[in-house]
């Protein structure tokens, strides 16, 4: 795949700023494609993900999973790949905000098997936990990267508590730009049959 020199140029940048190398190869990817969409090297010390979870993602992919946003932001991020947002079929309702409902819609429409991606509402992360937790919602990843100084921090640390296959960091850092980011280089990984490199 042909990498533009501008990436190419932030991605020797960012190994200039800091050493990744300690980290396994797929998590490695991912926080080093986070890092270059955000230019917040302090997310080297905040994603919390493992190989597993990412290998989960990357087969996910391979085998043509459903990718679900929780908005349309995080969706016209992701590149190359068919993806989904429930959020303009969404009512919200008593307890239930309009993002909670929309993933509550995608559940339904994809249980088995998704990778969820979110970076905007906390609350449609909480959903996609509760549901995985009652058994309604099997997903093969979730991304959970919301940004916000309400709720994004407790949903983070409840997906991580979880124990589903995911990509979260610790604190109040986020947004639909990481995630789309975390989620574009696991996809990369998916199509690179070497497994692991990344520009520069």
């Amino acid at each position: 795949m042909t990498v533009h020199p501008i990436e190419a140029q932030s991605y020797r940048i960012l190994r200039q700023r800091i050493d990744l190398r300690v980290l396994e190869a797929l998590p490695r990817a991912v926080i080093e494609r986070i890092i270059h969409a955000s230019a917040d090297v302090e997310y080297a010390s905040t994603v919390v993900t493992d190989e597993a979870s990412v290998r989960a993602g990357v087969n996910a992919i391979r085998t043509g999973a459903a990718i679900i946003a929780d908005v349309e932001m995080v969706r016209s991020g992701i590149t190359g790949l068919e993806s989904c947002c429930h959020l303009s079929d969404a009512v919200a309702s008593a307890g239930l905000t309009r993002s909670a409902a929309a993933m509550r819609i995608a559940a339904a429409r994809h249980p088995d098997g998704a990778i969820v991606v979110v970076g905007c509402a906390p609350t449609a992360l909480v959903e996609a936990v509760e549901l995985t937790r009652g058994g309604a919602f099997r997903p093969a990843l979730v991304i959970g990267l919301p940004v916000g100084f309400v709720g994004a921090s407790e949903s983070k640390e409840l997906l991580r508590e979880s124990g589903i296959p995911a990509i979260s960091n610790v604190g109040e850092k986020g947004g639909s730009a990481v995630a789309a980011a975390a989620l574009n280089a696991i996809a990369r990984l998916a199509r690179d049959e070497r497994g692991g490199d990344t520009p520069g």
